[in-house]
């Protein structure tokens, strides 16, 4: 399993701040958690998402992987 982090807007959207997930590539647990969490469809592609603390936009396995973090755009500087 993999536990997903959400944090700020990502956390609002999709009702929790982290929960656990078995999809096999990140393409697949990005349709997922949309699919569960439908007011993620605006805010998903706009977020960086970690895995295991390194970005990743592309789609890859997550076979062993642990930890993902769904981060929103921050605003200020």
């Amino acid at each position: 399993m993999t536990r997903v982090r959400y944090f700020a807007a990502a956390a609002e959207a999709a009702g929790t701040d982290a929960e656990e997930r078995t999809e096999p590539t990140l393409a697949g647990l990005r349709a997922a958690v949309v699919f569960d969490h439908p007011a993620l469809a605006d805010i998903l592609p706009r977020c960086a998402v970690m895995v295991d603390g390194v970005r990743s936009d592309d789609d890859r396995s997550l076979d062993g992987v642990e930890l993902i973090d769904v981060l929103p755009p921050f605003a200020g500087g």
